[in-house]
């Protein structure tokens, strides 16, 4: 399989995921990558010619660099109320623990060390940097992992038709709340020095409006 997958891609491509050889590598490719503020979506061979990503672009970029290095291509999507964006993360595992990888306008929702022993222990490590620009902690769920490989026959290394069946897909899957009514209701606001760092560096117009 990772032989057909690199067999999609052009030489130059090819060079860029030859130097993603371990997650903190594709964190900071991630990184290096401007913020997309666009309602479009990018699948990877757009993401490198465009140099730009937004979260979901740039989980499904992370999912193929780790498939290329011997992880399954796994998407998560973290759940939020109506007062902000959803957030999706490429998550791996190593020696039963998972981390994850993903792009993100928000500094605190970017990557996790591959510690955490469940998907929802992973999840519990965003929740304190989750939050919106009123300052309102969001985070209610979060959704099974998703296998990319479901998608090869649509080619979603270098298709962005792909990008719509993917999203599909992950609205479909099952879905698990981290945060009962009550427990919502009785929810602070993040201090100010906390709002602060999570927004350091953020591309204001890429930030959701409540």
């Amino acid at each position: 399989m990772i032989t057909r997958l690199r067999s999609l891609l052009h030489k130059k491509e090819l060079k860029v995921f030859s130097q993603l050889t371990s997650p903190v590598k594709i964190q900071k490719f991630l990184d290096s990558l401007p913020y997309s503020t666009e309602e479009r979506y990018r699948c990877p061979r757009s993401v490198l010619l465009d140099n730009k990503a937004h979260c979901y672009d740039g989980a499904v970029l992370a999912a193929a660099a780790l498939q290329m290095i011997g992880f399954p291509p796994l998407l998560v999507e973290m759940l939020p109320n109506d007062r902000d964006d959803d957030h999706i993360l490429a998550v791996f595992r190593q020696k039963n623990c998972w981390g994850a990888v993903a792009k993100s306008n928000f500094a605190g929702l970017r990557y996790r060390e591959p510690v955490y022993r469940s998907l929802r222990e992973l999840i519990m490590s965003y929740f304190e940097s989750y939050f919106n620009i009123a300052g309102e902690r969001t985070l209610l769920g979060y959704t099974a992992s998703l296998n990319l490989s479901r998608f090869d026959k649509f080619d979603w290394l270098i298709h962005d038709s792909a990008m719509d069946v993917i999203d599909d897909a992950l609205n479909g899957v099952r879905k698990y709340r981290i945060m009962t009514p009550a427990m919502t209701r009785k929810l602070t606001c993040v201090d100010k020095r906390s709002y602060k760092a999570g927004l350091l560096g953020s591309k204001q117009s890429g930030l959701f409006k409540p």
